[in-house]
């Protein structure tokens, strides 16, 4: 004998998995691919219907039934779990990146909620109210844009909800990348020789000559030891660069401090021939050292004896050397403008990052 449909209190039929529970409200239960009972509630058996029809279309595309409960958060944590292949700084600063922007706004949304117009919404967020800049949102985009897909092959959505978002967003705006450029000649000749002819400046000639004359990264001067040049064959040896990055993301670790990364790839170790200028700024460098009695007092990752030191003993760092260059350009237009009111050069804005740009291949004249 069959056994009788159960009915709600209006004598409507329900269907399988369906029931009315005492106060009114309705209540929908099946059970998922791990075999654990699931819930569904709804005031309205209509409603329930709705939330019904959408379990069984995620069932039938795979969609995991805890997709309904997975936060932003979690998935950052199952991610930042998984992730390999990065280098501690880069991974620190991803780290920082979402606990600064992203977690207190967005972290606690079920992944399975959120709509393309919510990734516009927060990015706007980010550009109107926080003031960020287009580098800052890149970084925060390539962080969700990674757990989005991760979320996708992983079936916890169906599509990823920051696809071309932050295009629109760019175009919005009306965000424009500068574009780097590197010194002109007489640009590169002005700013060495006001190094070299400056009281106060002239202790900055050696790395910035160095940085002028090989094309190296920052972190590759930086990092440069003593063993590391042979100056009697004219060679650099550039094998790690020095890092320096805020680690308060980490589980023990607090502030910033200096880290040694090995290259990333094969070609990233590699020898890299001395100008005339570039030697000149060694022995400089050494002869200054002597002089004044600074010998480096520090030991990090293993690695010591780092040639650009500060006062302290301690390896220069991209701040402190962008810092220096503005003032550089500022003190040296100066002088510029007390001797004539139209002078045909003046240093441009730039960075540390800019003296790769113009790098003198070996061939070129020296400076």
């Amino acid at each position: 004998m069959a056994r009788p449909k159960r009915k709600d209190k209006t004598r409507t039929v329900l269907r399988t998995g369906e029931l009315q529970r005492s106060d009114g409200s309705y209540q929908y239960s099946w059970t998922d691919e791990n075999h654990k009972r699931r819930y569904v509630y709804s005031k309205t058996l209509e409603a329930l219907r709705i939330k019904e029809e959408a379990i069984e279309k995620d069932k039938s595309d795979g969609i995991k039934a805890e997709a309904r409960y997975v936060t932003l958060d979690d998935l950052y944590e199952l991610w930042k779990d998984l992730k390999r292949g990065l280098k501690n700084n880069t991974f620190e600063n991803y780290k920082y990146i979402y606990e600064t922007f992203v977690r207190r706004q967005i972290g606690s949304k079920r992944v399975s909620t959120f709509l393309k117009s919510d990734i516009k919404r927060f990015y706007n967020y980010l550009v109107d109210e926080r003031g960020l800049k287009p580098a800052t949102v890149d970084g925060v985009h390539n962080i969700l844009h990674q757990i989005f897909d991760m979320a996708v092959d992983d079936n916890y959505i169906r599509n990823n909800p920051t696809n071309n978002v932050l295009r629109e967003l760019k175009k919005a705006h009306c965000f424009k990348t500068e574009k780097r450029r590197g010194l002109t000649r007489p640009e590169q000749e002005l700013f060495m020789d006001y190094l070299k002819n400056s009281n106060t400046a002239v202790y900055w000639y050696p790395v910035f000559a160095v940085m002028l004359g090989t094309g190296l990264r920052v972190g590759e001067v930086t990092g440069l030891r003593w063993c590391d040049i042979d100056l009697e064959d004219g060679i650099i040896d550039v094998n790690h660069t020095l890092v320096y990055y805020d680690h308060r993301t980490s589980e023990g670790k607090k502030g910033c401090y200096f880290n040694v990364n090995t290259p990333k790839t094969e070609a990233g170790n590699r020898q890299v021939p001395m100008l005339d200028f570039v030697k000149e700024a060694f022995v400089m460098e050494k002869e200054r050292q002597e002089l004044l009695g600074v010998h480096c007092e520090a030991t990090i990752d293993g690695y010591t004896d780092f040639i650009f030191l500060n006062r302290f003993g301690q390896p220069q760092h991209q701040s402190t050397l962008n810092k220096a260059i503005r003032r550089i350009i500022r003190d040296c237009n100066d002088e510029q403008f007390l001797k004539t009111e139209n002078p045909e050069v003046l240093l441009p804005h730039f960075s540390c990052h800019s003296l790769r740009h113009p790098y003198v291949k070996p061939t070129t004249k020296n400076l």
